[in-house]
């Protein structure tokens, strides 16, 4: 089952379905109910017995619904105050209370107890607990001389229910933790971006723009003097170096802009998982590939984010395949290959039998790095896919370099 199908922990639901689905596995543990409701309806209690029973049972109801309902739907983690302490110590006089007064039938109330003692508790003592409470279940049970059958299971019940609340509240503050530190390594690693694009800039400029300051300078000096021919090869040198500065700059912002492999590989993940897609990636994508040039690279990041945004957009699929392979030209060179594939509507029914503007504009990056763009319908007509290819530079081992140069020489 994908994550976005189903209960997505410590996160809220981002749309209806994902909420209904989040409230029916909450609402699993309200079967316990029946115990009590069936003793309520059974007709054994006064009325001014059953009126008082209704009520206890719907305080007790609207506490466990603040205390666990609430925050699991909203995807918070438990945090413990005043407030939860409060509510969770009126359930636990509520479940003591009733079974005293209306019977063992409402031994029940003590798994819910239970559970929003392993939600609601500090980690450190929310295991003593909800053995606390399963503790009480038996001594509760034992002095209303209840029978084993039925008082061991429920206090099992009330033990792991509450002992996998505790499990639960971990690892969602470990999820917490973990999309902090996400955020922050891309905080960080963007700071990074900018300060290295800082220096490549100071690298490139630094020198450029003290030459011309220095040049303007001395033009301004054989202009005062009338030497107008060496001021004029002055202003000739100053046009050059500030062509080339500009020549540079272009190529320092074209490589910050060119798009590398491991970062697209993780925006796909985002995107696709985002969209309820099921991504299955090669994870050898974001190893450096021997012979890759950076024109051939950025063209391959470019295919894989054009071609995730149309399977987002257009295919309505369930299921992605990114794949990233090495093989052989029938001429001996070596190329590499990025297909990107669904199990969508395919190509007649996504409108791409002809090439749109993003697969027209793909085909003419890829052609300006050498490579060459096939897209179409999937593996047996099911779905579409996006091949992407670009060659490979022969790489040279020290010991090839060096037989050559003997040969020379």
């Amino acid at each position: 089952m994908r994550e976005s199908q189903g209960v997505r922990i410590g996160q809220p639901p981002e749309n209806r379905r994902q909420m209904f689905v989040k409230l029916c596995w909450m609402f699993l543990w309200l079967i316990y109910l029946a115990y009590p409701v069936s003793d309520l309806v059974a007709g054994d209690h006064s009325a001014p017995a059953v009126v008082a029973g209704w009520i206890a049972l719907a305080v007790f109801l609207t506490g466990y619904g603040i205390l666990v309902l609430r925050r699991q739907a909203i995807g918070q983690s438990g945090r413990w105050n005043r407030v939860s302490g409060a509510a969770l110590g009126l359930m636990l006089v509520i479940s003591v209370v009733t079974c005293f007064t209306l019977g063992s039938s409402w031994l029940a109330l003590f798994s819910y107890t239970a559970i929003c003692a392993g939600v609601i508790l500090p980690a450190g003592v929310a295991v003593f607990g909800v053995a606390a409470v399963a503790a009480m279940v038996l001594g509760t049970g034992l002095l209303l001389h209840s029978p084993e059958s039925a008082l061991i299971p429920i206090a099992i019940s009330a033990f792991l229910g509450g002992a996998a609340m505790t499990g639960l509240q971990r690892m969602v503050r470990t999820m917490e933790e973990l999309r902090e530190a996400r955020q922050a390594v891309a905080a960080l690693a963007a700071s990074d971006e900018r300060l290295r694009m800082a220096r490549d800039l100071h690298d490139l400029l630094g020198h450029s723009l003290s030459l011309i300051t220095l040049k303007t300078e001395l033009t301004s000096r054989f202009l005062d003097q009338e030497r107008y021919e060496e001021a004029r090869a002055q202003v000739k040198d100053i046009e050059k170096v500030s062509r080339q500065s500009l020549v540079d700059v272009r190529e320092a912002i074209g490589g910050y802009r060119r798009p590398k492999l491991a970062v697209e590989v993780a925006a796909a993940r985002t995107a696709l998982q985002a969209a309820d897609i099921e991504a299955d990636t090669d994870p050898s994508i974001a190893d450096p590939h021997p012979g890759l040039g950076p024109d051939q690279e950025g063209a391959l990041g470019w295919a894989l984010r054009e071609a995730v945004t149309n399977v987002v957009r257009h295919s309505n699929a369930e299921h992605c395949t990114v794949r990233l392979a090495e093989y052989m030209e029938p001429d001996g060179s070596r190329s590499l290959r990025l297909e990107v594939a669904d199990d969508g509507v395919g190509a007649k029914r996504a409108g791409h039998v002809r090439h749109g503007n993003g697969l027209t504009g793909l085909a003419e990056r890829l052609t300006l790095a050498d490579g060459r763009l096939d897209a179409g319908p999937g593996e047996r007509g099911r779905g579409f896919a996006v091949r992407a290819s670009v060659p490979l530079r022969a790489v040279v081992t020290p010991t090839e370099e060096a037989v050559a140069g003997t040969v020379q020489q």
